[in-house]
């Protein structure tokens, strides 16, 4: 009885310290809807998230991807589901192909184009417009 006990423990250890690793194909379950917003006198696209993406909402997750440096000095990065050169602001892709990175350190930092694994906490922001649709808090480079 006790070697069962040992091995129900161990199982339960593993899966309770476990990320679940997503993919950008899996953050596509997404739509857009126009809303007006009258502090900039303009109609703003909305996130509708589907109900994949709202299970995954404050899980912790592993995402990989291409790092863009926005503002490096400030702490700013976006990991991006291409490099810089194919990014949605380029006309490639749209909102949905990048994540805002909210670094779990100050002291961490990435090159332009880095291609890395990130792991933390997915936040779905569907209500501030100055910040990216996913947004990835306590984020950290997987060794």
């Amino acid at each position: 009885m006790h070697k069962y006990l040992i091995i129900f423990f161990l199982l339960l250890s593993q899966t309770s310290y476990s990320q679940k690793e997503i993919t950008w194909e899996d953050l596509e379950d997404i739509e857009f809807n126009e809303q007006y917003v009258e502090e900039l006198d303009e109609y703003i696209l909305f996130p509708q998230f589907g109900p994949s993406l709202r299970e995954l909402d404050r899980e912790e997750v592993l995402l990989t991807g291409y790092v863009l440096a926005i503002d490096p000095d400030k702490g700013y990065y976006v990991l991006s589901k291409g490099p810089f050169a194919s990014c949605f602001f380029c006309g490639s892709g749209g909102p949905e192909t990048i994540a805002e990175l909210s670094l779990k350190s100050n002291k961490e930092s990435f090159y332009m184009d880095e291609f890395i694994t990130i792991k933390g906490i997915l936040k779905l922001n569907n209500d501030d417009i100055y910040r990216c649709v996913y947004i990835i808090e306590d984020a950290e480079r997987t060794k």
